[in-house]
């Protein structure tokens, strides 16, 4: 067995007392206080996360675009620089090699968020793609660059503008400003994944541990908390958020997981782009959806899911909501099915338990 990777805050999770776990091949804090703790720190006040796991990669050069349109779904030309959007990173299949952010530093360079797991699998199809093709720019794996730190919440800003003299307000939701923190370099974006408010900051790797413990210093009067990645899912399931290897994989288009909003078919062509045409003409055969138990248990990832007492489909994700004090989850249906209101069982421990498909997100915070 190959030893787990570790990333720069690795000490500083285990001298806080976090709960450590195997995360795809990355020893990381799945809690600290409780996923409960957590999860509600987040939404009342504020959490802070490692997620230094996080890839990074770079494309440059007079070619840049051209590569990140070919290969992901939504439009980058649209963006200014200083944007970021959601997009999909594709096979010629229409199905998801990762889900990313696109972020554009210049006209001739995009910074890319990768999934952790998949940092290396994503650098390796773009720079294929940008051989095969002859597309005049570069690719470049900059993972071991950056740690990342994620400050979620509403009290997030309050907390993240006492370290930083960069105008936190002054950088919209989906942006990001290249400022400081603390008078070091640092790529401040104003994305997250939890539902809530927040900034996700990237530093150098040796950077980051005074970082952290500088953001824990200045959210103490906040009621911040340090968040492992049991409130990281619960949050992000509860805003209805995708999670790579569960809502989508490289079996599933964005069509079928209800992403056809970052499908951008008159860009011209992409990878994938015949599949998903023929695919939005024709419609798709099942979908992702959500729902909450009726009966008691939680419906986990992979469990089968019948409507009218035969096997339909099967779970993606699900967990109780600490928010709204239910159990939730994903999953997916036939097209047919897969809408609110319909009567579903979800089978757990061979046992089929109630449940009723809902609209998602399942919470939206209140602007």
């Amino acid at each position: 067995m190959s030893e787990l990777l570790k990333t720069p805050l690795n000490a500083a999770h285990r001298a806080l007392g976090a709960r450590m776990v195997d995360f795809g091949g990355w020893d990381m804090p799945v809690q600290y206080t409780g996923i409960i703790d957590e999860h509600n720190a987040v939404r009342t006040a504020a959490g802070v996360f490692d997620v230094s796991h996080m890839g990074e990669l770079c494309v440059r050069g007079p070619q840049a675009l051209d590569l990140v349109q070919f290969v992901t779904t939504n439009d980058a030309s649209k963006l200014a620089m200083g944007q970021v959007h959601y997009s999909g990173l594709m096979y010629e299949t229409g199905c998801f090699v990762d889900d990313i952010l696109v972020h554009k530093v210049a006209d001739t360079e995009y910074f890319l968020c990768v999934n952790a797991s998949n940092q290396d699998k994503d650098f390796a199809h773009i720079d294929q793609w940008r051989a095969a093709k002859g597309f005049d720019c570069a690719v470049e794996n900059q993972g071991a660059k950056y740690a990342q730190i994620a400050v979620q919440g509403p009290m997030a800003i309050s907390i993240l503008q006492k370290l930083t003299k960069t105008g936190l307000s002054a950088i919209k939701y989906y942006w990001f400003a290249d400022g400081e923190v603390s008078g070091e370099p640092a790529r401040i974006a104003h994305t997250g994944y939890t539902g809530e408010d927040g900034f996700e900051i990237y530093v150098a790797p040796e950077q980051v541990e005074a970082r952290w413990n500088e953001l824990l210093a200045a959210g103490a009067e906040f009621g911040l908390k340090p968040c492992g990645l049991g409130a990281r899912n619960t949050l992000r399931l509860e805003a209805g958020m995708a999670l790579y290897g569960h809502e989508i994989d490289a079996s599933i288009t964005p069509y079928e997981a209800g992403l056809g909003w970052i499908v951008k078919p008159a860009k011209g062509e992409f990878l994938g782009s015949d599949v998903l045409a023929k695919q939005k003409a024709e419609g798709v055969r099942r979908k992702l959806v959500g729902f909450e138990m009726r009966g008691r248990g939680i419906g986990r990832d992979g469990y089968e899911i019948r409507v009218d007492g035969v096997a339909a489909g099967w779970v993606t994700s699900g967990c109780p909501s600490p928010t709204l004090g239910k159990n939730i989850g994903f999953g997916y249906l036939p097209s047919e099915k897969a809408q609110p209101g319909v009567a579903i069982e979800v089978v757990v421990r061979e046992q089929p338990v109630e449940a009723v498909t809902i609209p998602t997100p399942f919470y939206k915070r209140a602007k």
